[in-house]
């Protein structure tokens, strides 16, 4: 601006209006742009890793073992869920590396040397070390859940006080949502274990109380009988993966007795096939005429005149009321009844 006007206030007036601002809009668009591609690449190997394959893949001539297993709906569920987990970390760890590097060049656009800055970050990343521990634990917590693979969007977990459905994984924080709609959000750094229910397949487990009286062979046959059918059942077919189990007596309570069944399911259908199971049994225990016991009580209850006051009780009070019924009706209590040729004053 200064060469074309000639003016060397005009020239700096117009560097500061609009040689910087115009600099540093350039880097954020620049850095905008950078992450949307970025996101995209990322977008595109999650899509390519969650596609279907089948043993036409090309690649996969020669690994028949690994082949049939990607075949598996349950190993593909979960790669889907892992690449999904992977491209929320990466795009969280491409996000910081962009404001760390697109932020150094605004700096050093606007004027400031950042050449004591980068010189003094290893001392500075020592201190913040030292000073954010928890949130270095956090992040390096995140980088080996996210690694190992211990869950991934998608999954249902248990992580102590937070029990629910994983919604977003990050080297930071989990978020998961719970059955009532409650969102958790849970630093990975104070994440002590983890217990996945969705991982690879699940199991319902199905306890039944009979009464003491049931004949347990009968029981445990009919019991059998209703899970082959649902195993059997076209409609669960791809749910159930095993033939379900009997294992037997489990409990003997106190007016009942306890039989477990045992049915292994693909990822987080325990539940429904639980229920489904529960609705089987309850209709054929009814048609056999089986009966699932209810807690029962024995309650004793005792009549006391309430001393307190000199009054009398209940049954004291009922059996006065009785004898002067009696009195009433004519009858003389003090005197025996008379009998055929005796006269009423006692002669003969």
């Amino acid at each position: 601006m200064q060469d074309w006007t000639g003016n060397q206030t005009v020239g700096q007036l117009a560097e500061i209006l609009l040689g910087k601002p115009l600099t540093v809009l350039i880097l954020i668009v620049s850095a905008v742009v950078v992450r949307w591609l970025l996101f995209k690449v990322v977008d595109r190997v999650v899509k390519q890793a969650t596609a279907p394959r089948n043993s036409s893949d090309k690649g996969a001539k020669g690994f028949g073992r690994l082949r049939g297993a990607e075949e598996d709906p349950a190993y593909q569920g979960r790669r889907i869920q892992r690449a999904k987990t992977m491209g929320n970390v990466l795009k969280s760890v491409i996000t910081v590396i962009i404001a760390a590097i697109f932020g150094t060049m605004i700096l050093s656009a606007i004027g400031i040397n950042i050449a004591p800055i980068i010189a003094s970050a290893g001392i500075v990343g020592l201190a913040v070390g030292f000073g954010a521990q928890s949130l270095v634990k956090d992040y390096v917590s995140g980088m080996f859940m996210v690694f190992e693979d211990q869950y991934g969007v998608g999954d249902v977990i248990d992580l102590g006080e937070a029990i629910g459905t994983v919604e977003a994984v990050t080297l930071r924080v989990t978020r998961l949502r719970a059955l009532d709609g409650t969102v958790w959000y849970v630093p990975n750094g104070e994440i002590r274990r983890v217990g996945n229910m969705s991982q690879n397949w699940s199991c319902a487990v199905v306890d039944i109380n009979v009464g003491y009286h049931s004949d347990l062979a009968r029981v445990k046959q009919l019991l059998q009988e209703i899970s082959h059918d649902l195993w059997s059942d076209e409609e669960y077919r791809g749910i159930v993966v095993e033939e379900p189990t009997v294992t037997g007596v489990e409990v003997l309570g106190p007016d009942f007795v306890t039989v477990r069944l045992l049915v292994k399911t693909a990822p987080l259908e325990q539940w429904e096939i639980a229920r489904e199971l529960r609705q089987r049994i309850k209709t054929r225990f009814d048609y056999e005429g089986i009966e699932i016991p209810l807690p029962q009580r024995v309650v004793w209850h005792r009549e006391e005149p309430d001393t307190k006051y000199g009054l009398p009780s209940e049954s004291d009070r009922a059996m006065a009321g009785q004898a002067t019924r009696h009195g009433s009706g004519g009858i003389d209590r003090g005197r025996a009844p008379l009998h055929d040729g005796d006269s009423p004053d006692g002669n003969d």
